[in-house]
C-alpha cells in the first residue's frame, strides 16, 4: 500500500541530512509487510513468504525520474533482502538489495527502508527477494510512467494490464535449494509456473475456478506489462487468435515487433500492445518453458483468461499453439528482431572507444566430493562459474568491505579473459573444475565497457540469462559456436542494439555487450537461472568514484542492517 506522505516526513528529514531526498520528480512511499501465510495451489496447502499478503506483491507506480522509499517490514521467520531489478540506482548501491553484496539480510523482526533512485527507465521493471530462492513468492512489478506533459512513443492506449510469470512449488523453496547445495544435485523442478499466482486452468481442475482472468472491451488497444520472474526457465508467451506488438524492454523503447508469440527470460520485462479485435469471447493466455539445454525442466503450461466484457463461455477456450519447447529457432527468430527505438525523443549512447573488455566464459562445472559421494555428474556435485572461477558469497557484505576497506572479504583480481579452450567443442577435464573464490573486477569511473559472454560445452551447455545490476547495457551482437575476434566485431549493431539489464547468451553462443561505467558502487552481475546463480555463476563489478561528488557513490545511510 502506498502510504500518504504526511506519515513519512520525519524519516524524510533524516534522508536530507544525508541528502538523499531528491528535489528532481516526485517521492512516493510505500510500505512492504513480509509475513508467512497459508496459501493453496495444486490441491495443497503451504505457508509462503510473502509482501502484503499478496502473490505477486504490491505494483510500485512512479514516473520517470521519480524517488520511492520503500520501508520493508519483516514479520517473517528469516533475513531478506529486496531488488529493484532493472532500477540503475545512480551513485545508490546501497540501497540496490543483493544480499552480502550490497547488504546483509533485515533479520525477522526489524525493518528496513529502501531509497529507490529511478533516472532513465520508462516502461516496466520489476522488484524481487534477492537472498536464497524467496523471490519465488516475494515479487512484484514497478510501473514507470512517462514524465508529466510527456507521453508514449505510440498512441495513448485505452488500458493496461500487468502479468507476471511466476513459478510454483509444492516444497519450500529454500529448502530444495539446500538441500541441492548439500548433496550436489540438481534441485527439484518447480511443480507448476503461474500467472498472476495463478497456475491456470489448463494444469489441473483445483485450478479451474481461480484462473486469472484479464477483461476487456471489444475494440480497444491495451499496453500489456510482461515480467518473467521464473526461478529456473526461460519463457515462450502467447494469446490465443491475437498478435502481439512488442514496444518496449527492460524499461526502455524499442522498434515495435509484431508478433504471434514472444520469448522472454527470467528477469526480463516486456511492454505490448494488445488490440482486442476478435470475435468477443474468452481465448487463453498461456506460457510455456523454452529450455534448449539437456536438463531437467517443468513441462507443464501456465494459463490465464483474455474474457471480452459481456462475452459467454465458449465450449471449448482457443489455446495458443506456443513453439516447442527446445525450439531454438523459434526463440531466436524472436530475440534477434529487439531494436532500440533510436529516435530524436529517445536517443541512445552506445559506447565505440573501448577502454576495458571483459572476455567471460559462461559454464556449468563440477565440484569434486569426497569419495564420489555426491549426486552430480561423475558423483560430484554441480557448479556454475564465470570465467572458471565460481563466486563465493561472502558473510560481510562487499559493499560495506570496499567502502570501509576491510580486508579479507574480496579479492580484486577477476581476469579479464578466461583460460582458452574450445569453449563450444570437446571440453577436455581440466577445464571443468573450476576455482572458488570471491573475486570482484574493479573498473574506473567513466571507463567504456564491452563484456563478450561465451557460452560453453561443459556439463550441460543451454541458454544463459545474464543481468548486471546498475547499468543498462546494450546488446550490440550475438552469434553462435566460438567467438571470432576478428570476424564478429564486424557483425556488431551499433545503430539501434537494445537497451536492456538482462540478456539471453545463446547455448554453445556468444553475447557482447556494452556500457559506460558512469555508476559509481557496488554491482552484481549474474546468471538469472536461479539454480546456476546458487552454483556460483557470478561476480561483482565494483565501479571507482570519479573526481568529483557528482561521480562518486553517496555518503553511507546512517544504517544498515547488521551482518550476522
Amino acid at each position: 500500500m502506498e502510504f500518504k506522505k504526511m506519515s513519512w516526513v520525519l524519516a524524510c528529514v533524516g534522508f536530507m541530512f544525508l541528502g538523499l531526498c531528491k528535489a528532481n520528480g516526485n517521492t512516493h512511499y510505500y510500505d512492504f509487510v513480509l509475513t508467512e501465510l497459508n496459501f493453496t495451489r495444486l490441491c495443497e496447502t503451504k505457508t509462503i513468504l510473502t509482501v502484503n499478503g499478496t502473490l505477486p506483491g504490491p505494483t510500485i507506480t512512479v514516473r520517470k525520474g521519480d524517488t520511492a522509499f520503500v520501508n520493508v517490514h519483516n514479520q517473517g521467520s528469516y533475513g531478506v533482502t529486496l531488488h529493484w531489478h532493472g532500477v540503475k540506482q545512480p551513485r545508490n548501491p546501497w540501497y540496490d538489495g543483493p544480499e552480502n553484496i550490497t547488504q546483509c539480510p533485515i533479520q525477522a523482526g526489524s525493518n528496513f527502508t529502501y531509497e529507490v533512485i529511478f533516472s532513465t527507465e520508462e516502461g516496466t521493471l520489476w522488484w524481487h527477494a534477492h537472498s536464497d530462492w524467496t523471490r519465488a513468492t516475494v515479487y512484484g512489478a514497478i510501473i514507470i510512467l512517462p514524465k508529466l506533459n510527456t507521453t508514449y512513443p505510440f498512441t495513448k492506449p485505452d488500458g493496461e494490464e500487468t502479468l507476471v510469470l511466476g513459478s510454483w512449488y509444492k516444497g519450500d523453496v529454500n529448502e530444495i535449494i539446500k538441500n541441492a547445495l548439500a548433496t550436489g544435485g540438481d534441485p527439484n523442478v518447480s511443480d507448476a509456473f503461474t500467472i498472476n499466482g495463478e497456475p491456470g486452468d489448463l494444469v489441473n481442475a483445483c485450478s479451474n475456478a481461480t484462473t486469472y482472468r484479464w477483461v476487456v472491451d471489444y475494440g480497444k488497444t491495451y499496453l500489456l506489462r510482461l515480467v518473467n520472474a521464473v526461478l529456473n526457465e526461460e519463457m515462450f508467451f502467447a494469446i490465443a487468435n491475437h498478435n502481439l506488438t512488442v514496444v518496449a524492454q527492460d524499461g526502455a523503447y524499442i522498434k515495435p515487433i509484431t508478433t504471434s508469440y514472444l520469448m522472454i527470460t527470467p528477469g526480463q520485462t516486456m511492454d505490448i500492445l494488445v488490440v482486442a479485435n476478435q470475435s468477443p469471447s474468452h481465448y487463453h493466455v498461456a506460457s510455456h518453458a523454452f529450455v534448449d539445454g539437456d536438463v531437467a525442466f517443468n513441462n507443464r503450461t501456465t494459463s490465464a483468461i483474455l474474457q471480452y466484457n459481456g462475452s459467454t463461455t465458449p465450449s471449448t477456450i482457443p489455446t495458443p499453439i506456443l513453439p516447442d519447447f527446445a525450439d531454438g529457432t523459434a526463440a531466436s527468430n524472436f530475440t534477434t528482431q529487439v531494436r532500440a527505438l533510436a529516435s530524436k525523443d529517445y536517443p541512445i549512447s552506445v559506447p565505440l572507444h573501448i577502454t576495458h573488455t571483459l572476455f567471460i566464459s559462461v559454464s556449468i562445472n563440477e565440484r569434486i566430493c569426497p569419495n564420489s559421494s555426491c549426486d552430480g555428474p561423475d558423483n560430484n556435485a554441480l557448479a556454475a562459474s564465470l570465467n572458471n572461477i565460481s563466486f563465493v558469497t561472502p558473510s560481510i557484505d562487499i559493499l560495506q568491505a570496499y567502502y570501509g576497506s576491510i580486508n579479507g572479504v574480496y579479492s580484486a583480481n577477476f581476469p579479464h579473459k578466461p583460460y582458452i579452450f574450445n569453449f563450444t567443442g570437446h571440453v577436455r577435464n581440466d577445464t571443468i573444475y573450476p576455482y572458488f573464490g570471491t573475486k570482484v573486477r574493479m573498473i574506473k569511473y567513466g571507463e567504456e565497457v564491452e563484456i563478450i559472454y561465451q557460452g560453453t560445452n561443459m556439463i550441460a551447455a543451454e541458454n544463459h540469462p545474464m543481468h548486471l545490476h546498475g547499468f543498462s547495457f546494450y546488446l550490440v551482437g550475438t552469434g553462435s559456436g566460438n567467438f571470432d575476434p576478428n570476424q564478429a566485431p564486424k557483425t556488431y549493431n551499433l545503430v539501434d542494439p537494445p537497451e536492456v539489464n538482462t540478456i539471453g547468451v545463446p547455448k554453445n553462443g556468444w553475447a557482447t555487450v556494452r556500457f559506460k561505467a558512469d555508476n559509481p558502487g557496488v554491482w552484481f552481475m549474474h546468471c538469472h537461472l536461479e539454480r546456476h546463480a546458487s552454483w556460483g555463476m557470478a561476480t561483482v563489478l565494483i565501479v571507482t568514484n570519479g573526481h568529483t561528488t557528482e561521480t562518486s557513490m553517496l555518503p553511507a545511510p546512517a544504517y544498515m542492517p547488521p551482518c550476522k
